[in-house]
């Protein structure tokens, strides 16, 4: 299956000024298979060190961490030679091994003719929490999430209809009805389906929900199991309370997060470690409120004010229980949860292409869902779920701050009408 990350491997390898490169992201978005697909394709070979399935593994670095050092010992681990530029060196679940994480501070300056990339699923709080020496400055970062709807459609062979929507919304052209109607059928096959390669590849190959269902639940299983393992422990409990009731808080009409629907008399003191420990890992991000439109948007965050979004649609669904049908097919049932969906599903479109999303309320309550920095301006983006398309709420921003254009998104064909960018939901990943 096609990943957008391999056009950015490709530009790294060929990057004169080149560092060891830490690919990080949540568990089972497919970094470990997109390393190892970009080693086959472009190097004479792969030399793969996993720190889970070999524990001794981390004996190697306990002594010395130079790379004049390491490599003899790897080559002999790995069972070939590690040649400078010609062999990709994989470090994988480098979160249990500090050392070798320091390492990289060392071959960045010391070996940079190597050409490392290492993988982990919780670096974020393995680095937050222990007394990690992190390579500041020696390393190249990227984060790798889900697949997004493009590479779905992608999966699904759909690729001229991929062009065709990228085309219309280049345009603002509509797109032929039957080509719209069969796009948001794939919009919420997405929906069920998620992003994680696993359930993607399943889909692609079965069309089978209940197997997808099953996979699904297997990766939230695992996800709890890590909230034990790596984390402190009278945080474990507080971490799952606030991931369980996600769900609860996007089924509400005003989707910030609140404190006392995860328990009465919740507070910010009690959870805010447990919400920090679920960003970290990638499983879900914060969307803040921005109390003053001007650049930068990050020095007018309210550090009080935000939502939580999780990271994949499909594992939405799957923690909610949601039936396929009921998703496929919208039905009314699921009235209270549509809305939140949908602004899950574009915020997860537009983080993997890169932005920093917040949201914006005026004095009165109107409240715009998304606001981007794109192409140098700041861009309001109102969400709404099915093509009911008037927006109160988008009027007083535009009529407060005059942007350029604004953004909505909904069942809606592409077009522009009053300044107002219309965009399909499935065609989020376009911005």
């Amino acid at each position: 299956m096609y990943r957008k990350i391999m056009g950015f491997l490709e530009v790294w390898k060929k990057n004169e000024h080149r560092k060891p490169l830490i690919l990080q992201g949540a568990r089972q978005v497919g970094k470990t298979y997109a390393v190892l697909e970009f080693g086959r394709n472009h190097y004479e070979n792969v030399a793969y060190f996993n720190f889970e399935t070999s524990p001794k593994l981390s004996e190697t670095f306990e002594e010395d961490i130079s790379p004049n050092y390491l490599i003899p010992i790897l080559s002999h681990i790995a069972g070939q030679t590690i040649v400078r530029e010609k062999t990709l060196i994989v470090f994988d679940e480098i979160q249990l091994c500090e050392r070798a994480l320091t390492s990289l501070k060392y071959f960045c300056e010391e070996a940079p003719d190597y050409h490392i990339i290492v993988a982990g699923s919780l670096l974020g709080v393995a680095v937050n929490r222990a007394r990690f020496s992190f390579p500041v400055g020696k390393v190249d970062m990227k984060t790798l999430y889900p697949m997004d709807m493009e590479e779905f459609m992608l999966a699904m062979s759909e690729e001229a209809l991929t062009e065709q929507i990228k085309e219309c919304f280049r345009t603002d052209t509509p797109l032929p009805s039957a080509l719209h109607n069969a796009a948001m059928q794939l919009y919420r096959q997405y929906l069920v389906v998620g992003g994680m390669p696993e359930c993607v590849l399943q889909f692609a190959e079965t069309r089978d929900y209940v197997l997808i269902r099953h996979t699904q639940d297997t990766i939230l299983a695992g996800y709890l199991s890590d909230m034990s393992k790596y984390n402190n422990l009278n945080e474990i409990k507080k971490t799952r309370l606030v991931y369980d009731n996600i769900t609860v808080q996007l089924s509400r009409k005003n989707t910030r997060f609140q404190y006392k629907l995860i328990k009465k008399g919740g507070r910010a003191s009690e959870f805010e470690n447990a919400i920090e420990w679920l960003t970290l890992s990638g499983i879900v991000s914060q969307v803040y409120k921005v109390e003053q439109i001007k650049k930068p948007l990050e020095n007018y965050r309210d550090i009080d004010a935000f939502k939580i979004y999780v990271s994949d649609l499909g594992l939405l669904c799957a923690k909610k229980d949601l039936a396929a049908n009921d998703v496929l097919y919208m039905v009314d049932e699921i009235n209270d949860f549509k809305g939140g969906m949908a602004e899950n599903y574009v915020n997860v479109q537009l983080s993997i292409s890169g932005y920093k999303t917040y949201y914006w309320e005026s004095p009165r309550g109107a409240e715009i869902d998304f606001i981007i920095q794109r192409k140098g301006e700041l861009i309001p983006i109102e969400v709404k779920s099915a093509d009911n398309t008037r927006a109160k709420s988008l009027k007083v921003y535009m009529d407060t701050y005059k942007p350029s254009y604004a953004i909505k998104l909904s069942a809606k064909n592409f077009g522009f009408e009053n300044g107002k960018k219309i965009v399909p939901l499935y065609a989020a990943f376009c911005i």
